[in-house]
Order: C-alpha cells, then structure tokens, then sequence
C-alpha cells in the first residue's frame, strides 16, 4: 500500500515501525498523503474507519459501501477492497492485527464475538446518536495516545477493544430472519471459498466439505445471501485476478493458472463478464492510474 501515499514528513511521523499491527490517524490527513485510486486489493490486516462528519465511499468485494457521520466501515483481513475518489469527511481510521487484540487484555474468545471482523460480516455498522460522544472520545484518546507514544501505551489496546465492544452492541449481521443452521451453513461456504478458491471451482466441491450436497448448499446459500454459490465462485475467481493483477507480475495466462484455471481464453472471458474489460485492460488502466 506504500505505492499510494506521498512520503510527506507528516506521514513518516505517523507510521511507526509497529506499522504492521497497529497505526491510527485521522482520515482527513490521510487523504491528504494518498494517491488515488486504489485498485482491488488485499491487507493483512483489519481496517477500521469511522465518521465524525462527511461521506466515505468503498468497493468491499463486490459490493460497494458507503458510510456518513457516525457510521463505522470495515475490512477485515483477507478482504478484497478498493476506493477511487476523494470526498469530503473527517473521522479515524484505525489498522490492526488480530495478534494486538489479543495482546495482554484481549483473548480468542472476545474476537469471535465481532463478527464484523470476519470475512462474511457485515462491513457497515451504525452505531447509535448515544453512543456518538463515547466512540469519539476513545478514538481521539488513541490517537493522541498513538502519535505521543506509540504502542508503549498501555492505553491503546484496551480503548480501542472498549471501541470494538461498542460497536459490536450496534451490529447487525447480514443475513437477519434466517435460521442459525442457514447462516452457519452460509457463513462456512464463504470461508471455505476464499481458502480453496484457487483450487476447487465447483459447487459440488464447497458442498463435500460442508458434507452437504449440492442441491442443499444451493438451495441456502441462494435463499441467504440471494446469489448462488457458483456465482459466488465466479466472483470471488474474478476478485483474486484482480488482486493478482495488481499486486504481481505474472502474465494473463500465468495467472490463469494460479487460479487454477488453465484455458486462458475462458479466463479472459470470465473476467470480462464480470469486470466488463479484459484482464490485460484493465491491469492497463491500473498502470495508467
């Protein structure tokens, strides 16, 4: 991601060496450092933004988000994302390693409650008006606690779990008047498919892990999410070319193959359907951007 911000003093400040398990700053001076647009990619780490005024707007896999004024967005680790343009807001972004959660104060148990940072969660949530002041307090407290002394401060991890556990009293998860054993089912296909989307392809595949069959995965998946699993595959195909397109060098038919796709021309064809441009246009208007 360095290849997107100008290496102004103000930054280098800012972005410790602990870079890779925690940083904060606010989003409007961010902006400022940031070369735009970002094309599909993927972080390591969990992305937290949150408004205190304005509009942010952001490609979350295939679907895009848009928050305002106290509304908090999320990219869980693993994630595919993008944003394109700049707009006019303020607020904090925060960047984190699950390995900081857990730290002295955290454990596995609390994380697996925030299913927001999953990547099957949902990536919008709305906290409310009450809760406003609190969240915007414990931000500004990290950020000058951040910025003063970095993670020597044993005031960052718990402020920012209070702010994780505050948010998590506001969430509300995707799929909603679905059985648990629907959702279950569904939230397991999604992990599945982005750990073995470079090697299994079929439906039939997702539904032998699931020890379901594929009528069964079918019939959930589509009536929870409304798409069906070998949309979600192709999808989920087309994003990994993204990434690969941006972040390797490797040639069209060799990231076919990577995919594990090995007829290039059905790659090339795939792709376009979705993304509307060939693999090699649009690794073109990357460059060009």
């Amino acid at each position: 991601m360095d290849r997107f911000f100008v290496p102004e003093p103000e930054l280098q400040v800012m972005k410790r060496p602990e870079y890779g398990i925690f940083f904060s700053m606010e989003v409007q001076e961010l902006i400022k450092l940031s070369k735009l647009p970002v094309p599909p990619s993927r972080s390591t780490t969990h992305i937290l933004i949150y408004l205190t005024s304005g509009v942010a707007t952001m490609k979350i896999g295939f679907h895009e988000v848009q928050i305002t004024a106290n509304q908090c967005l999320v990219v869980p680790a693993g994630q595919v994302f993008s944003f394109e343009q700049y707009e006019v807001n303020e607020g904090f972004i925060t960047v984190f390693s699950t390995d900081f959660l857990i730290g002295k104060f955290g454990s596995k148990e609390l994380i697996e409650q925030f299913e927001f940072l999953t990547l099957w969660g949902n990536p919008k949530i709305k906290p409310s008006s009450e809760s406003a002041p609190l969240l915007r307090l414990l931000f500004e407290r990290i950020l000058k606690e951040y910025q003063q002394n970095g993670l020597l401060s044993p005031l960052i991890q718990p402020f920012f779990t209070s702010i994780l556990c505050e948010l998590n009293t506001a969430y509300q998860p995707l799929a909603q008047g679905k059985s648990n054993s629907a959702i279950q089912l569904t939230n397991g296909f999604k992990a599945l498919l982005y750990q073995h989307i470079r090697s299994k392809h079929r439906v039939s595949d997702y539904a032998h892990l699931l020890h379901v069959t594929p009528n069964h995965l079918n019939k959930i998946v589509k009536e929870v999410t409304s798409k069906s699993p070998s949309k979600w595959i192709d999808e989920t195909l087309v994003l990994e070319a993204k990434v690969l397109l941006f972040q390797s060098k490797y040639s069209i038919s060799e990231i076919s193959a990577e995919l594990g796709i090995y007829d290039a021309s059905y790659f090339s064809r795939l792709f376009k359907k979705y993304v509307g441009t060939s693999p090699a246009s649009f690794r073109q208007m990357i460059d060009l951007s």
